[in-house]
């Protein structure tokens, strides 16, 4: 077999002695006697094979002069130091040893007759470029400095991995150039910096078998399981989302065995809550706390005693637990840390304190089923690891933070993603300013000028006329209830105060039918607390056979409004659930609208959903701005608002009660600016004159067609409000075009505005919606496809 037999490379590999041999030589020539006799004894050796100077090619061979190699590498090799130095001879970039150290050979025998020794972190792909850079350095003199840790991993007895660096010693290698070697000129060397990674062009300029390299190296290994240990855990914690990962705690147990040297131990973490004294449990893929066991949270005294708090939260040092079994057995199982890792079968464990200069942040838990595993000892193994531990922790408290201001922005004050550029352009322009100045400066207006508005809403139709009913419909059941347990009580014993207040029921059961004001829930609701309760559970006192109708009476009211809360609790629930399920529906579509052309939306949750949509260049910060993209999106907002009334109106039978919602869409044609309100912490639109637009927005949808007493909103239908013209001949196409995909009725109207305050001159096209299956293959249509359907 040849060493060389499937094996890209620009080099002819051949096994030889020659350069060695050269050095015994000229030791020959020295005064030492003892140094004379050995150097003609290697020689002798040499002479008599001249193939080991010549070099050979046939791992045949190896096998063959096993004995004669181990002759000439006996100094290298030193019998006194075999069994201490990790060391090989061997053949570069490959996996074939012909000599070894004593101590090598018992660490592969130790890992198993099933192992196979492998150069980890050499690449594959990038051998020939690497022996590419080592023929620049060895012929030509251009040192690349492509030096880089290679590695074996190999376990021990106890299957623990043990990590071991190689470092090669070239000094016996000769590389000659052979005739198909191009010769390698400055302007090669020059070209070749900058490609490393074209392996076409290292082959054009490094031929296959081009070069052939004589000799071989001699690797001396040292086992850095330690300080590999250290680094593997430095690399595992950088990084982000790494609680999401199913493997990764398994990898850190993995880590952490091999820095102690066990097979069996486990890690844990907890996090200190400063505010609340107490540990907390870390939430991700494999994470576990054995300090709470099951527990999500405990306090510090109940899960540490009074010496190992005072050394963790206190002092930040670490506490070993060497024998669990002894110390429960010597406490009687009193003391918290040792009760609970009995109770999970734990015998010896470390604890380490996760903490930096503002104190503790949490605990590093490591356990193991095995007693004096862990102790006081090797828990200093840990001094090198907890600064990495503890900028992670850092880190991941930062990003913790970050999250959590993230989803409280996106919640509460959400900066939508069109416009968050701007946002982030003034933020560098304000800690630009603080570092050049020193001075506190002020966060500049952000504003966006030219932009177009769209407005929609759908919202539930007389929300304020179901919401009275309901409110009705719980207080006469309330007060009928009441009025029952007063005229069974009355049956029993006559009392003025009882005739007093079922006399203000009767009053107050009349009133709910013919003169229900505003202010009648409020007075109704005070007159069953304060009055009807106190009496109510007097009567239970005092009345035992009446103990159960007054207890069947409290069942029924809801413990923080104090009275009977079941309709308007169908109500909300209704509204809510229309809000949420609309929202949904219309934040799932913007992602389409966006792919588009961005633009800025936001929407708000009322008795309904209201959504505001603004296009322009000044938002896209990019000059492509094209009037047909306002259309597009105008046509994409009729389409949605009747999805969403189609989704509503096929998921009805749903809601808690039926209530029936009404669509509208605002137009206004010219272009005006906004604003972000910092103390609102919202958009508005900027300037006196733009004003007008948010007054139409917050009244039009309580107009009245002219001349009568009807609202310009209507269930069932879509209402599309404008003052323009051209705003009329332009929706009209829109309607048209939708009729036509059957997604819009034929009768269209055109509709006058009563005069809003300030407001005068506004119009509607009202068109009745046309309700689909859920299962029709409904597609949004463009713009183009209006100018298409147009031309035909």
């Amino acid at each position: 077999m040849d060493i060389n037999d499937n094996i890209d490379s620009p080099l002819i590999i051949k096994v030889s002695f020659n350069k060695l041999l050269n050095q015994y030589q000229e030791l020959v020539e020295t005064d030492n006697d003892f140094i004379v006799s050995n150097a003609r004894r290697v020689i002798e050796i040499a002479d008599k094979n001249p193939v080991l100077r010549e070099g050979f090619s046939d791992l045949n061979l190896l096998k063959t002069y096993e004995k004669e190699i181990e002759g000439i590498l006996q100094d290298a090799f030193s019998p006194v130091l075999t069994q201490n130095e990790i060391k090989t001879a061997s053949v570069p970039f490959q996996d074939i040893i012909f000599n070894s150290s004593e101590r090598f050979r018992s660490i592969l025998k130790t890992a198993g007759e099933g192992f196979e020794l492998q150069i980890k972190n050499m690449p594959e792909d990038q051998r020939y470029i690497i022996a590419c850079t080592i023929i620049l350095n060895f012929c030509y003199g251009y040192n690349l400095n492509f030096k880089r840790p290679f590695f074996y991993e190999i376990p021990d007895a106890n299957g623990i991995t043990r990590y071991y660096k190689i470092l090669y010693n070239a000094d016996f290698v000769e590389i000659i150039p052979r005739e198909n070697a191009p010769k390698i000129t400055y302007d090669d060397y020059e070209e070749l910096l900058d490609n490393f990674e074209n392996i076409e062009l290292w082959k054009q300029k490094f031929p296959p078998s081009s070069y052939e390299f004589k000799g071989f190296v001699i690797s001396n290994i040292f086992d850095v399981t330690d300080d590999q240990s250290i680094s593997n855990i430095k690399s595992s914690l950088i990084g982000e989302d790494k609680r999401k990962n199913e493997s990764f705690m398994q990898g850190f147990y993995e880590i952490f065995r091999s820095l102690f040297g066990f097979k069996n131990i486990e890690v844990g973490f907890s996090i200190y809550n400063e505010s609340e004294s107490a540990f907390e449990r870390v939430y991700g893929a494999g994470m576990n706390s054995f300090l709470l066991n099951k527990m999500e949270r405990m306090t510090c005294e109940n899960a540490l005693c009074k010496w190992s708090y005072n050394r963790l939260i206190k002092e930040n040092s670490y506490f070993s637990i060497s024998d669990v079994e002894k110390i429960y057995k010597r406490t009687k199982g009193k003391v918290p840390q040792i009760k609970v890792l009995h109770d999970q079968g734990y015998k010896s464990a470390i604890f380490a304190p996760i903490a930096n200069d503002h104190g503790l942040m949490g605990v590093l838990e490591i356990v193991s089923k095995e007693s004096k595993v862990l102790n006081s000892i090797n828990a200093n193994k840990l001094v090198d690891v907890m600064p990495f531990i503890v900028s992670a922790v850092e880190r991941s408290k930062n990003e913790e933070e970050n999250l959590i201001e993230a989803i409280i922005q996106k919640e509460c004050t959400s900066i939508h993603p069109s416009v968050h550029w701007k946002f982030v352009q003034e933020a560098r322009n304000y800690i630009k300013t603080e570092y050049e100045t020193g001075e506190s400066p002020t966060f500049k207006k952000i504003a966006f000028e030219n932009v177009y508005p769209l407005f929609g809403q759908i919202d539930v139709k007389g929300s304020s006329n179901a919401r009275n009913e309901a409110t009705q419909k719980d207080l006469s059941l309330q007060l009928s209830l009441a009025e029952k347990i007063l005229n069974k009580t009355l049956q029993k014993k006559s009392l003025l105060i009882l005739e007093q207040i079922k006399f203000q029921v009767n009053k107050y059961c009349s009133d709910l039918k013919s003169n229900f004001k505003v202010d009648s829930e409020n007075a109704i609701t005070v007159f069953l607390r304060d009055e009807v309760k106190p009496v109510f559970e007097l009567i239970a006192q005092t009345e035992p056979e009446l103990k159960q109708d007054i207890e069947d009476y409290f069942s029924k009211i809801d413990e923080d409004l104090n009275v009977i809360y079941f309709y308007r609790k169908h109500y909300d629930d209704t509204v809510k659930l229309i809000n949420t399920n609309m929202s949904s529906l219309l934040d799932e579509k913007q992602l389409e609208a966006q792919e588009m052309y961005p633009h800025f939306f936001e929407r708000f949750k009322t008795d309904g959903v209201e959504h505001n949509m603004y296009i322009g260049e000044s938002i896209t910060k990019q000059d492509s701005f094209n009037m047909i993209y306002l259309y597009n999106l105008r046509l994409w907002q009729l389409q949605v608002m009747c999805e969403m009334e189609n989704s509503y109106y096929q998921n009805q039978h749903e809601y808690p009660i039926s209530l029936d919602v009404a669509s509208m869409v605002l137009v206004f044609n010219q272009p005006l600016s906004i604003r972000f309100r910092m103390d609102e912490k919202r958009f508005d639109v900027d300037g006196t004159y733009n004003a007008r637009y948010e007054v139409v927005k917050k009244r039009v949808d309580k107009a009245f067609i002219k001349g009568t007493e009807e609202r310009i909103t209507k269930k069932g239908k879509l209402t599309i409000v404008y003052s323009q013209k051209e705003d009329e001949d332009e929706y009209k196409r829109y309607i048209s075009f939708l009729q036509s995909k059957n997604i819009l009725d034929k009768d269209m109207e055109v509709l006058e505005l009563e005069d809003l305050q300030g407001v005068t001159g506004l119009k509607a096209l009202r068109v009745s919606i046309l309700y689909h299956n859920a299962n029709d293959d409904k597609n949004f249509y463009t713009y183009n496809d209006l100018m298409e359907t147009i031309k035909s």
